[in-house]
């Protein structure tokens, strides 16, 4: 396989933030080293270092891009509810994951869809105890 300078630098980077057991597979001599990293990109949370190799796996090929990304079945689920959720707190993005709403007891709100119901009133402003215009 020819590597290109843009895999080459992916590979790096992925070196870098690999778990120290998985850094002597992870060298462009090492012939299954794209293999290795798709067992790896299943069994890491990083974000950060599965997008690196699922990026790396996708300039290699489309037979190695599938090997992370297998094919879907024909008909998606129309009504899935993601499994992560991403938040953002004084510039530090997470990923966190997702309440389920059978689990913490919460209703979907589809009122808002609804095309028949007003939108709520607005709430009256109080200063020291009395109403203000």
């Amino acid at each position: 396989m020819q590597y290109t300078k843009p895999m080459i630098d992916l590979v790096y980077e992925i070196r870098r933030r690999v778990d120290p057991d998985m850094k002597p597979s992870v060298k462009m001599a090492n012939p299954e080293m794209l293999k290795e990293l798709a067992v790896y990109h299943n069994r890491t949370r990083d974000t950060v270092t599965k997008t690196l190799i699922k990026e790396l796996l996708h300039l290699a090929g489309d037979e190695w891009h599938q090997l992370v990304e297998p094919v879907k079945a024909e008909t998606p689920k129309a009504e899935e509810i993601p499994k992560q959720v991403v938040k953002v707190y004084r510039g530090q993005t997470t990923l966190t994951e997702a309440p389920h709403p059978a689990e913490e007891g919460m209703v979907l709100r589809t009122e808002l869809l609804a095309a028949d119901v007003p939108p709520p009133a607005k709430p009256v402003r109080m200063y020291r105890g009395h109403p203000v215009a």
